[in-house]
């Protein structure tokens, strides 16, 4: 126990974690004063720079080696990382093998992590001054007018004028800089408009809800059910009840693009604030949802994947939806699953996790087939909605224009003639996958990306202009003429979102056209606004699998997917899977109201197994077989990986580091334990970098984690490690 004396409390020893790429802790002397808790955050000299760490654990004086430098300062009175949530974080910087202070990092919003202290929360508002009340009827038409009038009565809190007004913010301060409107503080909790009733549940809705709202403490529960089966009513009945108990409910969602359409379906549901975290935010509004979830003032938090480290004080739910997709999967620093997490900490916070998915992830079915987590279905759509018909169409020998045979182009036409919306779904962006020289056969590739034995094709952008890689980034125009041979036949080849866009404007000139893909949507709330833009009138949507998810277009009755067909031969054995999914959630955007809804799906392999097993038996037909494949050749979720990568100039680099890691496991591994490589990557190099890994396989995860664990102090170690760049992903998701 620390002394009150601040001069004996200079002599402690402090445990840091800082946010190094190191495995270790880093000792330091305390500050005078008081002893810095647990989960506190002090700054320390590091090298010639400051750096922010969180205390992991005390010492003793008699633990001092001579020339320990002393802790700066002491940024906080009481710990932000405690109980439940350091002690969670502590478990995945096990899991994942990661440095404790590059985990606690990873967990606090930037201005914490930089040394900030917590934002002030509350509540904030507008309101016109005495000059701009008397300016307001003299005001020109535009978002400053309106935002003064929407001010006339009184002073607004912000999260309203957020969900009411577009754009508030810079009318705001176009206001406060001519001294019309000012920043307030609001006094007490925000008045509740109360809940709106939403559509008495169905059988299968209200026996899901009765099982997850009687669940006590930590309960799995898989909610499966058919795309507009009404899985977000479900959510919202249990979000209530957590809510009626005085408790917080977190929702995880993959996207942000998902984020405004759950919001406002929560808001007016609940009738509750509706607290929002994704990468879209300005830090500080990060910052704020962090400290009002700490404090618990946030009751309802909806988020994408870094809204698992979030503090919850007073929890009592856990939604995971869309739990398949695998953009809750960190690909780069610590390569956490959102998902995985989400039901660690509930477990460790005893509350029920619901996983929400109409094509759940193999992992997950196999868990709730093996009785792990309890299987909740929903077996038909809500509201009287049908499925789609689905039709496929055999384009061997047909006429193709950018990728659109006759019959999809008919099926289109006749579809906008009867009132309804049609989206052609593509999951290429850019305008083509390659330019091709049609004299000598020249291929535009990266330079960076492209290696000796393998060209990589830079995407053809802006109607032919413009040439992107979409794996490093790289950008230059494309050439006039063929570098190669001086010709002019350069044509591009294939076609992207762009393409098929310009090619649907030419032939139903007059109709709307939207394309929605990473290009289209990249300013602040694009998705929201250009499906707001396409609105509910005829026309065609172009899109990418940003559509595929979630999204309910309830006047869209046709649903047309072109270019399948490379994800039906790819060498990666969750491609199968993720086809599935994809065809899927894109076939369920379409009928989800009272129009019945069609499917085409185009394909140069219409006898293709995969094809016909989702056609006559649907997703959980494919899963079975594919389940069974995955056991037969040893594949999670039957086993368990982890892949190691390394990244270098020079090729021998990247080997030479991996056969003395591979050296350094095969001493402390078990028989269980099975190492494959060094092998060159799938995309063997990439931004200059030669890229190869060795892939490590289990049966089970005791045995893999223990040869980690004992194996990566001395791998860490390897004079080879400093020559490149080097991690490790524990269960990854792809095998580039």
């Amino acid at each position: 126990m620390a002394s009150d004396d601040p001069a004996a409390n200079a002599g402690q020893v402090l445990r840091i974690a800082l946010p190094v790429p190191l495995p270790r802790l880093f000792d330091y002397l305390s500050p005078s004063g008081a002893l810095p808790e647990v989960g506190c955050r002090v700054r320390v000299p590091f090298g010639r720079r400051e750096l922010v760490g969180v205390v992991a654990g005390h010492g003793t004086g008699a633990d001092a080696p001579d020339g320990l430098k002393q802790v700066l300062a002491n940024l906080d009175d009481t710990p932000l990382l405690a109980g439940e949530l350091l002690a969670s974080l502590r478990w995945l910087a096990r899991y994942t093998h990661a440095p404790l202070g590059e985990v606690l990092a990873t967990a606090l919003p930037g201005p914490l992590r930089h040394g900030e202290p917590l934002p002030d929360i509350r509540r904030r508002g507008w309101q016109l001054t005495a000059d701009g009340r008397g300016a307001l009827a003299s005001m020109r038409a535009g978002r400053p007018r309106i935002l003064a009038t929407a001010l006339a009565a009184g002073a607004v809190d912000e999260a309203l004028l957020a969900a009411r007004l577009e754009g508030w913010r810079g009318a705001a301060r176009a206001l406060e800089r001519r001294g019309l409107a000012e920043a307030v503080i609001l006094e007490g909790s925000p008045a509740a408009p109360g809940g709106v009733d939403g559509p008495p549940p169905n059988p299968d809705q209200l026996a899901a809800i009765e099982a997850i709202t009687t669940a006590a403490g930590f309960a799995p529960f898989l909610l499966d059910g058919v795309t507009g089966s009404g899985k977000t009513e479900v959510y919202l009945h249990a979000i209530a009840g957590c809510l009626a108990r005085g408790r917080q409910a977190l929702v995880l969602v993959p996207e942000i693009g998902l984020t405004p359409q759950l919001l406002a379906r929560f808001r007016t549901r609940l009738g509750v604030p509706v607290h929002v975290l994704h990468s879209g935010l300005a830090d500080g509004e990060r910052a704020r949802t962090w400290a009002a979830a700490l404090s618990g003032q946030a009751r309802v938090v909806v988020g994408t994947r870094s809204a698992v480290f979030l503090p919850l004080p007073e929890a009592g739910l856990v939604v995971v939806d869309e739990e398949h997709d695998s953009s809750f999967k960190q690909l780069d620093g610590i390569r956490y699953h959102a998902r995985d997490f989400a039901l660690y900490r509930a477990r460790s916070l005893g509350v029920p996790v619901v996983l929400g998915s109409a094509t759940p992830s193999l992992e997950s079915l196999a868990n709730a087939q093996g009785g792990r987590y309890r299987h909740l279905r929903l077996h038909q759509r809500a509201g009287g909605a049908r499925p789609p018909a689905v039709r496929v169409v055999d384009v061997r020998k047909r006429p193709l224009q950018a990728g659109l045979s006759p019959e999809l182009l008919d099926a289109v036409q006749r579809e906008l003639d009867a009132g309804g919306q049609v989206l052609v779904f593509r999951n290429r962006r850019g305008y083509a996958p390659v330019l091709l020289c049609h004299d000598c056969g020249w291929s535009a590739c990266c330079a960076r990306c492209s290696s000796e034995e393998r060209g990589t094709p830079m995407t053809v952008h802006a109607a032919g202009r413009r040439l992107q890689c979409h794996h490093c980034g790289a950008r230059r125009p494309a050439p006039g003429a063929c570098p190669d041979c001086g010709g002019l036949g350069l044509q591009p080849q294939g076609a992207g979102t762009e393409r098929i866009e310009e090619v649907l404007q030419e032939r139903f000139a007059g109709q709307r056209v939207v394309r929605i893909d990473r290009g289209s949507t990249r300013q602040r709330d694009g998705l929201e606004k250009r499906l707001a833009e396409f609105g509910d009138a005829p026309g065609i949507l172009v899109g990418t699998q940003m559509l595929a998810k979630g999204h309910d277009l309830p006047n869209l009755t046709l649903v047309a997917v072109v270019g399948i067909d490379e994800g039906l031969f790819s060498a990666d054995f969750r491609a199968p899977e993720k086809l599935a999914q994809l065809l899927i959630q894109v076939a369920g955007r379409a009928g989800r109201a009272a129009k019945a809804g069609r499917v085409l799906l185009q394909t140069h392999h219409p006898d293709h197994p995969l094809l016909a097993t989702l056609l006559q038996g649907g997703y959980h037909a494919f899963a079975d077989q594919e389940l069974e494949l995955r056991a037969a050749a040893g594949f999670p979720p039957f086993a368990h990986l982890a892949l190691m990568r390394a990244e270098a100039k020079q090729v021998a680099d990247c080997d030479g580091f991996l056969r003395a890691a591979r050296e350094r496991i095969e001493q402390v591994a078990g028989e269980e334990l099975e190492l494959s490589g060094p092998l060159p990557a799938p995309m063997p190099r990439r931004a200059g970098y030669q890229r190869t890994q060795l892939l490590l396989s289990s049966p089970g995860r005791p045995a893999l984690h223990a040869a980690l664990h004992a194996a990566l102090p001395a791998i860490h170690a390897l004079p080879e490690a400093r020559k490149v760049r080097w991690s490790l992903d524990v269960d990854p998701v792809d095998l580039y």
